[in-house]
């Protein structure tokens, strides 16, 4: 029997002991998924194929020459391409199709000898802030089953909180690897644009995109970073910078300055134990010796608009292949050319993703380019250069992840704006294109997760990983 184990550390200490085997980790991840079915975290669990990769890692940990991530089992988001296995980005109208290639950081995982154990539910297209626009219903919050997992990575995170697997990849547009760990008590890490390879992952909106892992420790999410960093030939986009060994060169950070957003904590909008989890944040921070100012931030209310219409336009465009012809769902009913389209796209996508597509449509098009998308664009450009210099005179940015704790299901279906309006503190980075980190920092009254962002300047990674490190033992 394997017990819970805290970071890939402690369970290598115990392959080593002799404690327990690679194959009886698995059967005892395999055991909890059964126990929390209920909580809709995996789409689909690779049960006998885990268990027999987990035979072939424990013999090559014997022969003493197995991957780093030995022992690491994972479950990836629905919208990652794994060769020969579904992925459906929870959606209908990619039910029953199979990926005829691997993702490249699925590609360095396995090379790693990570076992993916299933595919997490998620946002229908990763679109959403609460995991209840899957086609296969809301992912549950494991500390309370009334409450939303957070989005669009809410199954991933939930399986991590439920320790159905010990760590999964996610992948963060808005905020949808951050905010479900904050809302689940975990790490959850965007790195900066650029980082890691989006070859092989579902395409939501292309300039914001990014993969990241959600993790129990600081020091699993830097060494998942490292693994699934670098320079890729199949996506232009990555930077060609060198990757530093994140998880070997965690330091002791020394004194910082650090930036809050004065307006996390003079909002009405922001829960009042989020308020006061930041200020004590702010209160043990200033006590080591740290120096932490309030900014205020003059773009704040132009965060969230930005960036919905910038990530719709954008998904309008990418969403556009799903046409019931190449591949994918295919409506029944269909008898020509246009009814192909139109009944495949409307009994294939669900209600949020209709909503994004049709507003992304019409900020691209013609009458509304230059009033909308054109002036997205420019506020994109000021908020990233504020951004910066802020950046050049604070070592790090600190606020709230989410303005409130994980809210009931069914909330957002009343009021599609709460969801859209839950991005306010994570947008930032993302039209940024710069790293950021949610770290827990305990519970509220009724037992629900909280959690806090720092944010710093451009592949500053390992300078958040070390004083995330740091932050989490205060």
């Amino acid at each position: 029997m394997a017990k819970k184990y805290s970071s890939l550390i402690e369970i290598k200490g115990g392959l080593q002991s002799g404690e327990v085997t690679v194959e009886k980790l698995v059967k005892y991840y395999l055991e909890n998924i059964k126990t929390n079915v209920h909580l809709n975290a995996f789409n689909e669990v690779f049960g006998e194929e885990a268990l027999n990769r987990a035979k072939n890692i424990d013999a090559r940990i014997q022969l003493g020459n197995a991957g780093r991530l030995a022992g690491m089992v994972i479950g990836i988001k629905d919208n990652i391409c794994y060769k020969d296995h579904k992925v459906s980005a929870s959606s209908k109208i990619l039910d029953g199709f199979t990926s005829i290639y691997s993702s490249t950081i699925v590609e360095r995982l396995l090379a790693e000898d990570a076992i993916i154990i299933g595919r997490c539910n998620c946002d229908e297209f990763a679109m959403g802030a609460s995991n209840e626009s899957s086609y296969f219903g809301p992912v549950k919050n494991h500390a309370d089953n009334t409450k939303v997992s957070g989005g669009s990575s809410g199954g991933s995170a939930v399986a991590v909180q439920a320790d159905m697997c010990h760590a999964a990849i996610g992948t963060d547009t808005g905020g949808s690897v951050r905010q479900p760990a904050s809302f689940c008590g975990l790490i959850g890490l965007k790195p900066t644009y650029g980082r890691i390879s989006r070859y092989g992952v579902i395409s939501y909106a292309s300039s914001f995109d990014q993969v990241g892992p959600i993790t129990k420790s600081v020091e699993d999410a830097a060494l998942l970073l490292e693994v699934m960093a670098g320079v890729d030939e199949y996506d232009s986009t990555l930077s060609t910078k060198e990757i530093p060994a994140f998880s070997t060169d965690l330091k002791e950070p020394g004194k910082k300055k650090i930036a809050y957003l004065q307006e996390s904590l003079s909002s009405p909008g922001v829960d009042a134990e989020v308020k006061n989890a930041l200020t004590q944040a702010i209160d043990k921070l200033r006590a080591e010796g740290h120096t932490v100012k309030p900014i205020a931030f003059e773009y704040l209310d132009y965060l969230v608009p930005a960036y919905y219409i910038l990530a719709t336009a954008e998904a309008s465009s990418n969403l556009a292949r799903y046409d019931g012809v190449h591949y994918g769902y295919r409506s029944p009913k269909a008898t020509d050319l246009q009814s192909t389209y139109k009944l495949s796209r409307s009994e294939g996508f669900g209600k949020e993703v209709k909503r994004r597509i049709m507003l992304g449509t019409f900020v691209l098009s013609a009458g509304y380019y230059d009033a909308y998308y054109a002036k997205a664009q420019k506020a994109r450009r000021l908020i990233r250069e504020k951004t910066q210099e802020i950046l050049k005179e604070y070592d790090f940015i600190l606020t709230p992840t989410a303005p409130e704790p994980a809210y009931n299901i069914g909330k957002e279906e009343t009021d599609p704006v709460v969801s859209y309006l839950a991005d306010i503190f994570t947008v930032q980075a993302s039209l940024s294109g710069l790293p950021a980190i949610s770290l827990p920092v305990g519970n509220n009254s009724k037992g629900l997760p909280l959690g806090l962002q720092l944010l710093a300047g451009q592949f500053e990674e390992q300078e958040l990983l070390n004083f995330s490190k740091y932050f989490v033992k205060l």
